[in-house]
């Protein structure tokens, strides 16, 4: 398990193209124990996460620290940022669903929180 935490903290997103599936369910659910924080939810076909913060300033230096994962991945999540908490989802738009791409860019965020 350890070995497959670290490939998504080193992993790399690729470029998806729209003749690729999704992952399924139990793909998802799989890569779900590695990242347990974040909730799929399959109606939406999203991935998300809510984050606490004790301040503005603390959850703003956690949101730009998001924009650098994202454009270094150039994967970039949909994110609901308000006084003390921020709402990250990621979805591969391109299939429609949920990727390796999106279960990277989650447990790296999962790492910058700990």
């Amino acid at each position: 398990m350890k070995d497959d935490i670290n490939k998504l903290l080193n992993g790399k997103c690729r470029v998806v193209s729209k003749k690729e599936d999704a992952l399924n369910l139990s793909q998802v659910e799989q890569l779900r124990d590695l990242t347990p924080d974040w909730q799929f939810c399959a109606n939406d076909n999203v991935l998300s996460r809510v984050f606490h913060f004790d301040s503005y300033a603390e959850t703003i230096i956690f949101v730009n620290s998001i924009a650098k994962i994202a454009e270094v991945q150039d994967h970039h999540p949909e994110l609901l940022v308000t006084y003390k908490r921020c709402k990250i989802c990621y979805k591969t738009h391109t299939v429609n669903g949920i990727t390796m791409n999106d279960f990277i860019c989650a447990a790296q965020i999962d790492a910058l929180h700990k």
